[in-house]
């Protein structure tokens, strides 16, 4: 007995020590990659942040609720058009931030459901499309809403949107703590790193909970959970407004951050960005999730330096360092399709359903004789 409460405050210690240095890293992150690459990066992070948020929204649809998602991008879409409609002098309202984004937030959740309405019946290949066209009709509304009367201002989308303002503070500007100047970059990228930090343990505690258990019953088959007495009609409408509420949030901080919203912001390509950063990460493990946002935002911007890199050993650019990133790109994703097919960090039971049948159940008999020692 004295053997387990040692070994349990050893890693208790243990977990404290590495929450700590994860916490001073995650705080002098932007410093270090300001010094290391340049100011362009901390604006780099902010976006990854960004991403991890919506990452994180459609892990709850995809991940634990086993719904395929393709026009997620739509909600994204809902929350910046609302933040830049409230707070912009397109009509004139200037709104707070603590109305303009939870607004958002639930305008993109009743969507959401609206959505997940009509298609309770639909799996699979056929949820796609039909998600995949809601996420298209979004981005043409937004697109053809300034005629006859102009709500949206059309394919030209709305500038001059107000900055995010935290309590009397305007993130837009340069403000000195502790003799530290911080940029704007540097106000966005602290104020994403709490909201992260809070929807990261709204996921953990939605995957602990009865709700998160009932999604990956529906997920791994709707009908035995149906049979276990779920109620999966309400826990499928649950898991689009939880999920399109990540994306609506996600959204206006995109337009108080940006100062500029447009259709083509929210292309289908974005949608499918997203679901790839799931699948690569691994779907339902929140670290595996934000690992595949971090790679896919990241990597895509590292490879532009391509170009200087084929100068120096070259004389000469030989292929256009755009199409050698898509190529890249592709590339590696197929090589994790192939190599690590549940995603870099899959999770347990994920990891467990692609593995060989042999594999599974040595896996199992050793995790029981684990349980009786």
């Amino acid at each position: 007995m004295y053997n387990l409460v040692q070994r349990f405050t050893d890693d208790r210690r243990a977990a404290w020590v590495a929450f700590a240095a994860v916490g001073i890293l995650l705080a002098v992150l932007p410093f270090l990659a300001e010094a290391g690459l340049g100011r362009s990066w901390v604006r780099i992070l902010d976006f990854a942040l960004l991403y991890i948020l919506l990452a994180l929204g459609l892990n709850i649809v995809v991940g634990y609720a086993g719904l395929l998602d393709l026009g997620y991008i739509g909600f994204y879409a809902i929350g910046a058009y609302v933040y830049a409609l409230l707070s912009s002098p397109h009509f004139g309202l200037h709104l707070p931030l603590w109305v303009v984004l939870p607004l958002g937030a639930v305008i993109a959740a009743f969507f959401g459901a609206l959505l997940g309405a009509p298609t309770l019946r639909l799996r699979g290949d056929y949820l796609a499309i039909v998600t995949l066209g809601f996420g298209e009709i979004i981005r043409i509304f937004l697109n053809n809403l300034d005629t006859p009367v102009n709500i949206t201002n059309g394919p030209q989308g709305i500038n001059m949107i107000d900055p995010i303002t935290v309590a009397g503070i305007q993130l837009s500007q340069t403000h000195t703590v502790a003799g530290i100047q911080l940029s704007s970059t540097y106000s966005y990228y602290y104020l994403f790193l709490v909201l992260t930090l809070l929807l990261i343990f709204i996921s953990i505690r939605l995957q602990d909970s009865r709700i998160g258990r009932a999604w990956v019953a529906i997920r791994e088959d709707e009908v035995a959970a149906a049979a276990m007495g779920i109620n999966t009609r309400n826990v499928k409408l649950l898991a689009f407004a939880m999920g399109a509420a990540f994306a609506g949030l996600s959204g206006g901080l995109f337009a108080g951050f940006q100062g500029f919203v447009s259709p083509e912001s929210f292309n289908l390509m974005e949608s499918i960005m997203v679901l790839c950063m799931i699948v690569l990460g691994g779907m339902g493990n929140i670290a595996g999730v934000i690992l595949g946002a971090l790679i896919l935002t990241i990597l895509p911007e590292a490879l532009r330096y391509l170009g200087p890199l084929q100068e120096l050993l070259f004389g000469r650019v030989l292929a256009d360092p755009t199409d050698l990133r898509m190529l890249i790109f592709g590339i590696a994703l197929v090589l994790i399709m192939l190599y690590r097919p549940a995603g870099l960090l899959p999770s347990r039971r994920r990891a467990r359903e692609l593995q060989p049948e042999g594999d599974a159940v040595q896996q199992e008999q050793e995790s029981l004789h684990d349980a009786r020692r």
